[in-house]
């Protein structure tokens, strides 16, 4: 049976070119289109400095830029700037105005989904849906490691989802919370830091076994050997998290898009810590049929000691996603 799951590129992705000037926007999106992506997810406020000033002008350029790579606008993520005041946090109406002006944003730049993060209250979803409505923009609460399915933070949202029967809200679930294993690329970034190969292995073993992350801290820290290297890292792999994919199958009615996070492609088209054959494969059983946008997040664990290569990265996990989605 054909799959119908689309493969997309976030632009996050080459945020380390984009930042040392390496790439411009043109560039991120071309280089995206090269690997055979058709869909494009976009954070202006990561990328446009007049953000969130967005011109008519440069409107017109994005979807110039759009019709000569052959790509289409997929994604808009947004942020909630919270603590724009060192005094208070902002009130729900602000929230709100924030969010109106994301959808609006999103809506200029032919963008249907509109991605939000675990710290929106739901308070500001729920008053921001008739915003989306008018925007024809879908809300997604992305999925995020430590969070995942069955965490009270996100099963009070998944209820709002399925009781009030709203279109304009949706979960993007994230790659990341289907680690694994804990890949090479982040055990050799804490050794370079200091830490004792015997303990770091055994750490990432603990995890890969599924004893409880906490449970491997407690008895790190209690270590007379252990470095602050050693520390962090069992500190550092308390963050992620491994949910059986098998969730989606019941969830798949409020999936609207996905994020293929991914840290470290081999040469064989491995990702090393996330398990994407057996989570592809259940998306497409389930008959998922939206985008899977690639995610790059290793560069932050090499750039210490090599040139991070986004470009050849998100190639890679392009060339995965089209292997396993077939």
């Amino acid at each position: 049976m054909m799959s119908t799951i689309k493969r997309g590129v976030s632009l996050y992705s080459y945020q380390d070119e984009f930042y040392t000037g390496k790439m411009t926007l043109e560039d991120c999106i071309r280089e995206a289109a090269k690997t055979g992506a058709t869909g494009i997810e976009f954070l202006p406020e990561q990328m446009l400095p007049t953000f969130p000033n967005i011109s008519d002008d440069f409107v017109k350029q994005w979807h110039e830029w759009l019709e000569k790579y052959g790509v289409e606008p997929v994604a808009y993520d947004a942020f909630l700037d919270n603590k724009l005041f060192a005094n208070r946090m902002l009130t729900t109406s602000e929230n709100v105005d924030m969010m109106k002006r994301d959808l609006k944003i999103a809506n200029r730049l032919g963008c249907k989904i509109l991605r939000t993060l675990v710290s929106t209250p739901l308070e500001v979803v729920k008053q921001s849906l008739p915003y989306a409505e008018e925007a024809n923009v879908k809300i997604a609460l992305e999925v995020h490691a430590p969070f995942t399915f069955g965490t009270p933070w996100f099963e009070e949202r998944l209820d709002y989802i399925k009781e009030s029967g709203t279109k304009w809200f949706s979960i993007m679930p994230d790659f990341g919370i289907f680690t694994k294993r804990i890949g090479s690329i982040f055990q050799d970034a804490y050794i370079r830091k200091g830490g004792t190969p015997e303990i770091i292995k055994l750490v990432s073993d603990n995890y890969e076994k599924g004893i409880h992350r906490d449970e491997t801290f407690e008895s790190v820290s209690k270590m007379k050997n252990a470095t602050e290297a050693d520390k962090a890292f069992a500190e550092f792999c308390r963050h992620f998290v491994y949910t059986d994919p098998e969730i989606l199958v019941n969830n798949m009615p409020y999936i609207s898009h996905i994020h293929g996070k991914f840290y470290d492609i081999t040469e064989d088209l491995q990702e090393t810590s996330i398990p994407y054959h057996d989570v592809i494969t259940t998306l497409k059983n389930a008959g998922y049929n939206g985008y899977i946008c690639s995610e790059y997040e290793g560069n932050r664990h090499i750039q210490d000691y090599m040139e991070v290569d986004s470009i050849e990265q998100v190639k890679r996990h392009q060339a995965l996603l089209k292997n396993v989605i077939g």
